[in-house]
């Protein structure tokens, strides 16, 4: 069933419980998630009446959870009723035969030897179980249920992610408002150091007007940072818009904006060439880096 009216964000750690009763047997399912790359589930606790459906649960909790590192345990008890034991002919025989031989040859009574039998590994041993196909549908609701609780687990974590990474992101923006007003005032400052430069070195007749115009452009268009500090807005507007939006997973995208957002800072410092911008510039990389943190926990 799909989640609906689902929160902007769902981490990727949680944990759900889910229980029920089939054929006089009561199951219990616990399903814990980490982080993760890709979906990836440890099964290792499986119990041996499901390995024939360890396909089916694998697919079943990776349409539910997406990804995350995933372990499922599910604990089955028997409701009371003793489980059915068999014995091991073949292995009580030859046990029989080497505790005889020892018997005959010691010259002891064979009075306990069958008491002695019956506790020798694996000559009595529960009777291996199988898991018929309308149990399985029957335990499949139970597994959804425990996915369910931890997908509202993830929400509940969401919520503080949500919150976090939005106030990076505006912090981001508010930050590269501020460096406009410095931007100017360093344009201000290259021309009027390039004035002087050749002031200094070549005498004022002699300055080719259209050829120092020309020099000029050159030169602040190299050292220009419009276009980045476009980028990087339209950058942070996206992704406040796919932090918001109806996904549920979004963590992979987010964190793709956050390196192409990245890029744009890190030019921005190297085109700074003046102090107050590049002091911003290292204010923006902080709140990007812890940005990059959060993410990852995002689903």
């Amino acid at each position: 069933m799909p989640y609906k009216n689902f929160f902007m964000l769902y981490s990727m750690t949680g944990f759900g419980r889910a229980s029920g009763t089939i054929s006089q047997k009561e199951y219990t399912v616990e399903v814990k998630s980490l982080n993760g790359k890709q979906f990836d589930m440890s099964n290792k606790n499986l119990p041996l009446a499901l390995r024939a459906y360890e396909l089916d649960l694998r697919k079943l909790l990776s349409e539910k959870l997406h990804r995350g590192s995933l372990d499922c345990n599910i604990i089955i008890k028997q409701g009371g009723i003793a489980k059915p034991m068999v014995i091991n002919t073949a292995l009580a025989k030859f046990y029989y035969q080497g505790m005889k031989q020892i018997a005959d040859e010691i010259n002891i009574p064979e009075d306990n030897i069958l008491s002695t039998l019956m506790r020798m590994p694996e000559v009595i041993a529960a009777k291996q179980e199988t898991t018929l196909p309308e149990e399985w549908e029957a335990l499949a609701t139970i597994i959804e249920n425990a996915a369910e609780a931890l997908m509202e687990h993830r929400k509940d974590e969401g919520k503080s992610l949500e919150k976090d990474l939005t106030t990076r992101i505006e912090n981001i923006l508010s930050l590269l408002q501020k460096i406009e007003p410095l931007a100017q005032e360093r344009t201000e400052k290259i021309k009027a150091k390039i004035q002087q430069l050749l002031n200094s070195y070549v005498e004022k007749e002699n300055i080719d007007e259209n050829r120092l115009e020309q020099e000029m452009i050159y030169y602040l268009e190299r050292m220009d940072i419009s276009e980045e500090k476009t980028r990087l807005q339209q950058h942070g507007a996206y992704f406040l818009s796919v932090v918001h939006n109806n996904d549920i997973t979004k963590g992979k995208k987010l964190n793709f904006i956050l390196q192409e957002a990245g890029r744009e800072i890190n030019t921005l410092g190297a085109k700074a060439n003046h102090a107050g911008i590049q002091k911003i510039v290292i204010e923006m990389k902080d709140e990007l880096e812890k940005a990059k943190e959060q993410v990852l926990n995002v689903l």
